[in-house]
């Protein structure tokens, strides 16, 4: 059989295969066309249960790798079947392998009732598949009092979830107890120690630091194997911040002086890459850092015979450093040349999502569903479906108050959580006032996080926001990204390793609007003209 023959072959059984493992979802599907009107059947448009008559939805979710769906034994959930009268058939489908199986869905025609979790179906799918997905903004009004005030109390709700052509297709989540910063500057403790030194403050003292990180064997081992900073594929990103520059979209857009800016074009992105080319030349960057892997950076940080690893930015200091995660902590923001601090993050928390439910076309019962939806927005549902139910997971105490109860011995926390409820994913709104009334453990994980908070969240710059882009937009971007970024990346990498940015900054810039830079400006600024326009 020929080369072309057999990769024909492979294609077609790849295709059967997948739908063969979708056999069991589109078997739940139901025919769009008795779908697209409302139904019949009656509902109690308020209080429950919904239907006096049991109905079944077919539910579909999609879970990182090998997660299975250990959740929907979460009594809150088990507990909504009895109270409303809404029997879920839950279909879960691995990430690993969802990818094709969604292309044979969407190419099938036939959906599910409805999707939870904004890992099934993200904002280009929805956009270029819109007769699948029924607008929700009527149903919102007339069935869904939860989520109506959620909007009405935190806009950004109703902003992050209205479409180019103004409709809602997808409702959001606030989760709960998250904070400002993303990844905050985190450092070797034991190692400031030993050589007599405080955190630095500003970029000469984190110089001053790196540098003896590099010279003066604080790991004590006698070797000079220290790594001041090390990161994959690129640099870490996070000494840009100093500059003022923040990326928490990855699309190298930032907020500055409440326009959009596309930093990589700026003076301030210029002058950080002359920094961090300063750090290299002096060997206080890993060499690596730009061809090595995570598999080969996590060798590194967790290497057993010392720790090798100075200065990273991290989610927590716990997160990557093995046994020797105690010698870490994290530090306030480190001040840039003019004399400010900057955090990544996000002022209005890191507590927002889109995509978490979609109603399909398919579904029969469009009224029932939204209210059945709309019980997963009060914090008390909230909470339950982000770390566990009400004496599974969370403690209800006496004064009001919500604690997180321990994990059984050997498991870790988040894992369990991720066991016990939808977690990340699905419907949620906890309110700041409801969030108060949560009590969580200091010393780790969401807990230490917040605490951590403390450090930057008052030097959280604003982002670029979660803007969403036309079908006419998202035919021409990722042309335009992929070409552009790869060019920024490369020269990155050059200036960073081998300097000379000034001598080629405006051929860089010539050549970036040569390929097309402006247009793409464009079309970020037109997205998020009509993002801010969303009341």
């Amino acid at each position: 059989m020929g080369v072309q023959a057999r990769t024909g072959m492979k294609k077609v059984l790849s295709a059967l295969l997948s739908i063969s493992a979708l056999g069991f979802v589109l078997a739940g599907c139901n025919d769009k066309e008795s779908a697209d009107s409302s139904s019949d059947i009656p509902f109690n448009k308020e209080g429950l249960p919904l239907v006096n008559e049991p109905i079944t939805l077919n539910v579909l979710t999609v879970r990182w790798g090998n997660m299975g769906d250990s959740f929907t034994q979460n009594t809150w959930l088990q507990e909504l079947e009895k109270n409303t009268n809404v029997k879920i058939n839950w279909q879960v489908m691995s990430s690993n392998d969802w990818g094709e199986q969604k292309s044979v869905m969407l190419a099938s025609g036939k959906l599910p009732d409805v999707i939870i979790g904004n890992l099934a179906f993200g904002d280009s799918d929805i956009i270029n598949n819109l007769s699948f997905f029924r607008p929700l903004d009527e149903y919102i009004d007339a069935y869904m009092p939860n989520l109506k005030a959620a909007m009405e109390e935190t806009p950004v709700m109703r902003k992050i979830s209205t479409f180019p052509d103004g409709k809602i297709y997808s409702l959001p989540a606030r989760l709960p107890s998250r904070p400002k910063s993303a990844q905050q500057p985190v450092i070797n403790k034991a190692w400031l120690d030993k050589l007599n030194l405080k955190a630095p403050t500003n970029l000469e003292e984190l110089y001053t630091v790196l540098k003896a990180f590099k010279e003066r064997d604080p790991n004590g081992n006698g070797k000079p194997d220290e790594i001041p900073m090390s990161n994959t594929g690129d640099i870490e990103m996070g000494l840009l911040s100093s500059f003022g520059i923040t990326n928490l979209r990855n699309n190298n857009m930032m907020i500055k002086n409440g326009k959009p800016v596309y930093f990589p074009t700026s003076e301030e992105y210029k002058e950080g890459l002359k920094w961090a080319h300063k750090l290299y030349a002096e060997g206080l960057i890993d060499p690596e850092s730009f061809t090595q892997d995570g598999t080969m950076l996590s060798a590194k940080r967790q290497n057993p015979d010392a720790p090798l690893i100075g200065f990273t930015y991290q989610w927590t200091p716990d997160a990557v450093f093995g046994k020797w995660s105690d010698q870490y902590e994290t530090i306030a923001p480190i001040a840039g040349p003019d004399g400010k601090r900057y955090q990544e993050g996000d002022p209005d928390g890191l507590s927002f999502r889109r995509n978490e439910v979609l109603i399909t076309t398919f579904n029969k019962y469009p009224e029932v569903t939204a209210r059945w939806i709309d019980q997963f927005y009060t914090g008390e549902a909230s909470i339950q479906n982000f770390w566990g139910a009400i004496g599974t997971s969370i403690a209800k105490n006496d004064d009001g108050t919500y604690s997180l109860m321990a994990p059984p011995a050997g498991t870790s926390a988040d894992a369990w959580y991720w066991d016990k409820s939808l977690r990340d994913f699905g419907p949620k709104y906890v309110s700041p006032a409801f969030e108060k009334k949560i009590k969580l453990d200091p010393t780790t994980g969401d807990g230490l996080k917040l605490k951590l908070d403390n450090l930057g969240k008052d030097d959280v710059t604003q982002p670029f926001p979660e803007v969403m882009y036309t079908v006419e937009e998202y035919q021409v971007f990722p042309t335009l990204t992929v070409d552009i970024n790869s060019y920024i990346a490369s020269t990155r990498a050059q200036w960073v390793t081998k300097g000379g940015i000034d001598e080629n900054w405006d051929a860089y810039v010539k050549k970036l609007n040569d390929m097309g830079l402006q247009k793409l400006i464009k079309i970020y600024e037109n997205a998020y003209q009509r993002y801010m326009n969303v009341k």
